[in-house]
């Protein structure tokens, strides 16, 4: 007989019970954007553009895809407003790209397993998180009630369910493991089967993210200012050799990977970013196979925020998987981040940054 996944009877139960009690739920204006306006847009949490009210509802996706060279171009990436890129064994890096305008994506990833410090990075947005697999190390994590995975194969590597794996695909162009999708109906599907809300839930999301400035931030009124032309993260992911340029015309930051530029397989775009962040963050080796541990919830560390062709040395805050990360300047001050898109590298500590 098969079983049904915990997870599954309890968000089941959870819409059950709503629906006996005859609450109907509305978006809220606090869970996905702030500053309703008359033509019925709010600013995005991820960017602080405006965006539909209706879409700052939904809820966003999770995806891990990854830094491989034979994996690029990845898709629907560029789509991603928040990115972050963490090392993993073997010294090669992967992403865990933060969507929320998924709904009409076709093909998305490909997408690679993960691993639990993603989850408490990921749990801060209440995301549904996409994955193919992963480590027995996040076993707890990853079966827990309040994650909604999907996942193409057994959720924590060395066993578990696998929630929507039947919405996986892999395409003939490209070999095993490289060439694993889904697509936003998938999603939808899949969701719909297992009972997870495709709305943000208000129990666990905390809309205060990041603080956007009115206008724009261009870091001149800090003295202590540094160069941010070239963010070099070759030393932080050697693999890789991630690096950005500010082009000036744009006010976008391009990113590079492999020696070229990145690109999204949809449409043939290079990634840009309006603010690119360096949060060093504690770590350890696991074991002899070289799996790693981040310190992910911490305030003793620090790091670097990089915006129109400047950088300042910050330090940062989470106290909790669902809490937000904080970034604050060196007067204690939370920083302003400029309209747009975000890149996040979580660089082991002790990995020095290049930057002109």
């Amino acid at each position: 007989m098969k079983t049904v996944p915990l997870k599954r009877i309890i968000a089941s139960i959870t819409a059950v019970t709503i629906c006996s009690l005859g609450i109907f739920i509305t978006p809220w204006l606090g869970i996905g954007g702030t500053d309703a306006h008359a033509d019925g847009e709010v600013h995005s949490v991820y960017t602080n553009e405006l965006i539909p009210a209706s879409q700052a509802s939904q809820r966003p996706i999770a995806v891990m895809m990854p830094t491989d060279k034979a994996c690029q171009p990845s898709y629907g990436i560029s789509r991603a407003k928040v990115l972050y890129e963490i090392m993993e064994e073997g010294n090669i890096s992967r992403q865990l790209a933060i969507i929320d305008n998924w709904q009409d994506l076709q093909r998305i990833g490909n997408i690679r397993s993960c691993r639990d410090y993603y989850i408490s990075i990921a749990t801060e947005w209440d995301p549904i998180l996409i994955h193919f697999g992963g480590v027995y190390y996040m076993k707890d994590r990853i079966t827990a009630p309040d994650i909604n995975n999907l996942s193409g194969t057994s959720e924590y590597g060395t066993g578990g369910d696998r929630p929507g794996s039947g919405q996986f695909y892999r395409t003939s162009d490209r070999k095993a493991p490289h060439n694993a999708y889904i697509s936003a109906s998938g999603i939808q599907t899949a969701c719909a089967s297992l009972g997870y809300s495709l709305t943000t839930r208000q129990e666990y999301y905390n809309a205060s993210h990041f603080n956007f400035v009115s206008g724009v931030n261009t870091l001149e009124q800090y003295a202590s200012a540094i160069p941010g032309n070239v963010i070099d993260l070759s030393k932080i992911f050697p693999y890789t050799k991630s690096y950005f340029t500010y082009d000036a015309a744009s006010g976008q930051y391009l990113k590079n990977i492999h020696g070229a530029a990145q690109v999204d397989g949809m449409n043939g775009e290079q990634l840009t970013f309006s603010n690119v962040i360096i949060q060093n963050t504690n770590w350890s080796k696991r074991d002899a196979k070289g799996y790693l541990a981040f310190q992910t919830i911490d305030s003793t560390s620090d790091g670097y925020y990089f915006t129109k062709g400047r950088g300042i040395h910050i330090t940062w805050k989470k106290t909790s998987d669902y809490s937000p990360t904080k970034y604050y300047d060196d007067n204690g001050n939370e920083i302003q981040l400029n309209e747009g898109k975000t890149y996040i590298a979580i660089a082991q500590k002790d990995r020095t940054l290049l930057y002109s």
